[in-house]
């Protein structure tokens, strides 16, 4: 691996420069103090086998700074909450399921009736073993940005909302409906703040979602109403609760629902959508996540990640609080023909895939090259994919996520957001890829 980074170093070195403008003047003195965001999905402990106790055999806890919890639910009357029904939540997994030792951070087994069981109770022994690493929930995601725009409607609406994230996340006031795990205080230190993934404030994300023109000022004091609660709190356990929040790579969507240069006076920072530029909802093979727009690409205007960073920059975020969201899963077509070796040729569907056709971890399709497939470079652009001649996959491997780090740097950067963690592999490769260049 160290070779391959340091090939990659020399190429990508002379590539960032050459494309990139130079960082800003505090860029140097916050070097030292990029972060490293991964989230953690609450069902990877399912399918993918991805309990909590792998970000501490993989090595990822140990190379960063925060961890997402994806994710946290909005009622229809605004208020934080965890429910185990259907489509509402799984509190099985988040608190009340006893994990058997050999899923255990520390080894030792849960047991019934414990305070605290779930991926929560694990993360809360991966804090006690990495001391400096912070855990955020993150409200919300694709499926659960329903109801945003309700409990950031009225200033009424907002405060109970904020209240109710604090008192359940925060205080750790866990419902304990059954005698098993929760009850008063019994979260208390897990969380170290809060993220929001309002998708998207203002704009249609998931069908079915409540949106309102207001919905973009409205945001603006939603964030106001955290940080004076998350201070009001910090201020009396001595403690600064981080607010952060997952924001998208449109620049109409952005025009739609941020009013930039106010919201950053209340974020630590935000994490910057760098993928799902382009996917199967089209019938073309295309990158998801490129650097830059390649050569010949056929829409104009197209995305990529330093249009997106150019495009919140321009809007007048500030570059040090901009962290740069990188991809561990791919995207792919089948069918496809015609194009450069794929590339922008035609398709007749989603490749398939382990969980969700035309939508794979790293860690599968990495394996892809010993089955047929080419690995396929545009270093100018910034992106790979990979081609058997029928079906492409766009994804991004070491060489592709140093180049983004190289990136990171280069501008002025906040650091990087990973999603998701499960999608590495055993040995977090790309997480240490990214460690190793942003620390």
């Amino acid at each position: 691996m160290r070779r391959l980074l340091g090939a990659a170093i020399a190429i990508t070195t002379v590539l960032a420069g050459a494309a990139a403008a130079p960082a800003a003047a505090g860029a140097s003195a916050h070097r030292d103090g990029f972060v490293r965001v991964g989230y953690f999905t609450q069902w990877g402990i399912y399918g993918r086998a991805f309990p909590v106790k792998k970000l501490d055999t993989s090595g990822a806890a140990s190379r960063l700074t925060h961890i997402n919890y994806a994710f946290g639910n909005v009622s229809e009357d605004g208020r934080c909450y965890v429910d185990g029904g259907p489509g509402e939540g799984d509190a099985w997994a988040d608190y009340q399921r006893p994990v058997p030792a050999e899923e255990s951070v520390d080894g030792v087994a849960d047991t019934w009736g414990e305070p605290l069981n779930g991926n929560f109770g694990q993360l809360q022994k991966l804090k006690a073993k990495h001391k400096n690493l912070k855990v955020l929930i993150s409200l919300g995601g694709w499926s659960w940005s329903t109801y945003f725009s309700n409990a950031a409607l009225t200033d009424a609406s907002r405060k109970r909302f904020v209240a109710s994230c604090i008192d359940l996340y925060l205080k750790g006031n866990l419902p304990n409906p059954d005698g098993g795990a929760g009850g008063p205080g019994s979260l208390a230190g897990v969380f170290d703040g809060i993220d929001l993934d309002w998708e998207w404030p203002g704009s249609n994300g998931e069908p079915g979602n409540v949106v309102r023109p207001e919905d973009k000022r409205n945001f603006t004091k939603l964030l106001a109403e955290f940080r004076a609660q998350l201070d009001a709190l910090g201020k009396k356990s001595r403690k600064h609760y981080e607010l952060t929040a997952f924001v998208p790579a449109a620049p109409a969507t952005i025009d739609a629902g941020f009013e930039v240069k106010k919201i950053f006076k209340y974020l630590d920072f935000a994490t910057v959508q760098g993928y799902d530029f382009h996917g199967t909802w089209e019938l073309r093979a295309n990158q998801q996540s490129a650097l830059r727009v390649p050569a010949g690409a056929p829409d104009n205007p197209d995305f990529s990640v330093d249009s997106t960073i150019q495009a919140w920059i321009d809007r007048g975020a500030p570059r040090k609080e901009l962290v740069l969201g990188v991809p561990y899963f791919g995207r792919g077509w089948t069918g496809v023909t015609g194009g450069r070796n794929g590339l922008f040729g035609s398709a007749t569907g989603p490749a398939p895939a382990t969980f969700e056709a035309g939508s794979e971890d790293y860690k599968n399709l990495k394996t892809l090259p010993s089955g047929g497939f080419t690995v396929h470079r545009d270093l100018r652009a910034g992106h790979a994919w990979l081609w058997d001649g029928t079906t492409f996959w766009t994804y991004d491997d070491p060489a592709v996520v140093l180049q983004k780090t190289l990136y990171i740097r280069t501008r002025g950067l906040g650091g990087a957001m990973m999603w998701s963690l499960d999608g590495d592999d055993d040995n977090a490769t790309l997480t240490r890829t990214i460690h190793f260049a942003l620390r």
